[in-house]
């Protein structure tokens, strides 16, 4: 559809689950006198669009990314004249109580048009409450409920986000160029490149998971020299052979070697992530994180979790906009300086960037979990045998935070001191991790509800 300049209204879409106004926020005050739909069976007209019967007319209401779009016919199907009709669609987005109006006007091709850009909200649900006058004997209202298509292009983006990686590489899909789709059995896998393909189609029952193979055993004596050059665990970064006979993951036709049984989820969680470190793609093909420094703070945005739910139930508000979390979409996640902030919407990421430390202030409750002994007996150099006075907070944390594996699952539990806190660990091997990165394992343990005691 062509729409003239003076018709085109473009909407300043701030997140994916916001959809702003137009230019006025709509409000609920309808004066028109107006006949109201009555309930119909779902039909689709002759544009694609649904049917609803409203008054002596039937409304055909089409929904695309450019706009909505509405056609008027009598009670027989026979077009009605819509060039002297005008009317008001007012939108709600599923997940924001807001509302906003959007006009339509006759668009010259025998319908009433409002250009608006909902390419943005692709997937997503939209209730229109329509209102139309200058059309048929009377004016007419009706409320319509309809999803915006996603885009051919949309479509194959979320499928490759999804699947993440080439089934029979094993490499990130983006890493080799555009990922190549291939039809297997009634869906499309998207592999790497084009020297994929024919693997794929040579077996494709092999590959329509759309996953590599994953197969686990113990190494044996053939792969010495591999373990040899491998050296470390991609893991825990542990010595290949310091945990026992290290653990042999193969990927596809890649075999990754680990410290031990522990680190094996890991790898089939992310595979791709593992074969960047070991074979040196600098693509890992995990989440990925956009960071910025903020003068000695890093600012960093990550997806929230289920986890993330007692922090945002404790935090309420977004401290930007002083708005309910939830009432614009999904909360956003900041990792600000090792700890999480939650904010209303994407648009205020911008202002924890610019004042990290004013923001985190604000929203730091500086819980603290009480308090534990520092321990003296020493499995290795800052790593702690516990004693019964961490036994509550052992009790309370349950998972190591590098591994997520139970506290005792690898002859735990262990603490270590991360800047002045106690975390407790299920192997010495994850002391390492955690001493580059308190900060971090301090915020999964937040994320988690979990308030490390202080070590005194």
């Amino acid at each position: 559809m062509r729409y003239s300049p003076i018709l085109t209204v473009w909407i300043a879409i701030v997140t994916a689950s916001v959809l702003p106004a137009q230019g006025q926020h709509a409000g609920h005050n309808h004066t028109m006198s107006s006949a109201h739909a009555e309930p119909s069976s779902a039909r689709v007209g002759p544009h694609g669009g649904s049917i609803k019967v409203a008054g002596d007319l039937q409304i055909e209401t089409v929904v695309d990314q450019s706009g909505i779009q509405m056609f008027a016919f009598d009670r027989q199907g026979a077009p009605v004249s819509v060039d002297r009709g005008r009317g008001a669609a007012i939108l709600r987005v599923e997940g924001n109580a807001k509302r906003y109006r959007y006009d339509l006007l006759p668009d010259g091709k025998g319908g009433l048009l409002a250009p608006v850009n909902l390419s943005q909200i692709a997937g997503r649900q939209i209730e229109v409450d329509a209102q139309l006058v200058g059309i048929g004997a009377a004016g007419v209202r009706f409320n319509e409920v309809a999803t915006v298509p996603a885009s051919d292009a949309q479509l194959a983006a979320g499928a490759i986000a999804r699947q993440k990686i080439c089934p029979v590489s094993g490499k990130p899909l983006g890493s080799m160029g555009e990922p190549v789709g291939v039809e297997v059995q009634g869906r499309t896998i998207f592999v790497c490149c084009a020297g994929c393909v024919d693997a794929v189609k040579a077996d494709p029952a092999r590959y329509t998971s759309g996953r590599p193979e994953i197969h686990v055993a113990v190494a044996t004596a053939a792969d010495a020299p591999a373990i040899a050059k491998q050296k470390v665990c991609p893991v825990m970064d542990e010595p290949l052979g310091g945990m026992g006979t290290p653990i042999k993951v193969t990927v596809g036709d890649k075999p990754i070697y680990l410290c031990c049984k522990g680190c094996i989820k890991k790898v089939q969680a992310e595979p791709a992530k593992y074969l960047a470190m070991v074979y040196g793609d600098s693509s890992s093909g995990s989440d990925s994180k956009a960071e910025k420094h903020s003068g000695q703070m890093t600012v960093s945005v990550v997806r929230t979790t289920p986890a993330d739910a007692p922090l945002i139930a404790a935090q309420k508000t977004c401290p930007v906009m002083d708005e309910p979390l939830g009432s614009m979409g999904g909360p956003v996640k900041l990792m600000v300086g090792g700890k999480p902030i939650f904010l209303c919407c994407r648009g205020c990421i911008k202002k924890v960037e610019a004042e990290p430390a004013k923001y985190m202030a604000m929203v730091d409750g500086n819980r603290s979990g009480g308090s534990v002994p520092s321990g003296t007996e020493q499995v290795r150099e800052g790593i702690y045998k516990v004693s019964a006075a961490d036994a509550p907070y052992i009790a309370a944390q349950k998972k190591c935070p590098v591994m997520d594996e139970p506290l005792n699952a690898m002859g735990g539990p262990y603490k270590v001191n991360a800047n002045g806190k106690a975390i407790y660990i299920c192997c010495p091997g994850c002391a390492k991790r955690i001493a580059a990165d308190p900060d971090k394992y301090l915020a999964i343990l937040n994320g988690q509800g979990v308030s490390a005691p202080m070590i005194r």
